[in-house]
């Protein structure tokens, strides 16, 4: 049953920031609830990297938002445009994935983007499939659609050319490429962050030059991490993984600030909007407490990666580690054999800690990495191989190493 023009516009305009043009938008809304033939929207994705995050999944749960509502969803990997890398926003020159990156890349996101969107309503396709087709000849056609100057007022390569920093000729070739996906796919709407929206319009001005009806776009803000004021980024350290333990999940979330929550239950959560808007009146009336509220959010986002029984395990993990004062009952336990002093980053990643060396060295200058109760602060420190440890990292993550 084809839901109302005005609960479906309520729901795809939620947390939006750009809507080029909710006159079109309607116009399409209202001709697929005519005909019964659902709009075909899709979201780009270039496999970079093999892991997501929180802030991966704002442009997912928009996607989630159309197929609940109907229409035909594309999840689409950009494994050609991943062999060029995406200019925006870069300072220089960003260095090309290979075939053998973009393909173990693009396997691990479909593995995890359908943790939120429904596989058997979600279509993915891979671009090399018609930009693969492509002749020299269709390339230097698709370039005569753009000039140099109106390439160069993006920001980006805007300010890479007044500081005399080189810009190669196939990053102007990235918004032609990827708005080429568009015609190819002949696509209704298209959903992209804030920052893709010069790209995204290209594909309104590519299909109007090939005589196809624009598509209506959509941008969707980047979310900020746990500090509040960064967007979400593992560089930063700021962000909650997706396929981070479920402790690590529930405790991150409940972590944020009370002001950044209800952001975070605008873009990801399943509550209706009146729903959150409830929760909001309850806070301001003084009948919930902020807390309560954020271990719903906790809950909501911890279950949606792992499963109702471990929202509920997480919840109960942190109420005895951190109310208690205790330590959690599942402390996991590794052994090593060593006969030489064991740099303490190359230990935390060997114990499963941290994903690198690098990411240790990280949680060691954030103060956030303890032994035995003491905090370590030396990048350089080591431990003696023998006995038992006991190691924090942050405030969710333990591991008990033995030396045999």
């Amino acid at each position: 049953m084809m839901i109302a023009i005005e609960e479906q516009l309520e729901l795809i305009e939620r947390g939006a920031v750009d809507l080029v043009s909710r006159e079109e938008l309607i116009k399409k809304l209202k001709k697929s609830a005519e005909t019964g033939v659902p709009l075909k929207v899709k979201a780009g994705f270039d496999p970079t990297a093999p892991d997501l995050h929180l802030g991966h999944t704002v442009l997912l749960q928009k996607l989630k938002h159309f197929q609940d509502l109907g229409h035909d969803v594309y999840f689409l990997i950009g494994d050609f445009t991943g062999m060029i890398g995406d200019p925006t926003g870069k300072s220089e020159t960003r260095k090309a994935l290979t075939p053998e990156d973009v393909a173990r890349n693009a396997e691990s996101y479909k593995d995890q983007v359908f943790r939120i969107l429904d596989p058997e309503k979600t279509r993915v396709v891979f671009n090399s499939t018609w930009l693969g087709q492509l002749t020299s000849y269709d390339m230097i056609r698709l370039a005569s659609q753009l000039t140099v100057a109106r390439m160069l007022e993006r920001e980006d390569f805007r300010t890479r050319f007044d500081n005399g920093k080189p810009i190669s000729i196939h990053e102007f070739m990235y918004p032609l490429i990827q708005g080429y996906d568009s015609v190819a796919m002949e696509a209704d709407v298209e959903l992209g962050g804030t920052d893709q929206l010069f790209n995204v319009l290209m594909g309104r001005d590519l299909q109007r030059s090939r005589g196809q009806e624009p598509q209506v776009v959509l941008t969707m803000p980047l979310l900020e991490g746990l500090d509040g004021v960064n967007k979400m980024s593992k560089s930063l350290g700021n962000y909650i993984g997706i396929t981070e333990p479920a402790n690590d999940i529930y405790g991150k979330v409940l972590s944020i600030s009370d002001e950044l929550m209800f952001r975070y239950f605008e873009l990801l959560s399943d509550l209706t909007n009146s729903e959150i808007a409830a929760l909001k009146a309850g806070i301001e009336s003084g009948e919930l407490h902020p807390k309560e509220v954020k271990k719903q959010l906790a809950r909501e986002l911890t279950a949606r990666f792992h499963g109702a029984d471990a929202a509920v395990a997480a919840e109960e993990n942190f109420e005895e580690v951190f109310r208690k004062g205790g330590l959690p009952d599942d402390i996991p336990e590794v052994a090593f054999t060593a006969s030489e002093p064991v740099w303490i980053p190359q230990l935390l990643m060997d114990a499963d800690l941290v994903s690198s060396t690098s990411d240790g060295r990280r949680m060691i200058k954030q103060n956030a990495v303890s032994i035995d109760g003491e905090k370590i602060t030396d990048l350089n420190g080591t431990v003696e191989p023998k006995g038992e440890l006991l190691i924090k990292v942050g405030k969710r993550r333990f591991c008990r190493v033995k030396f045999n």
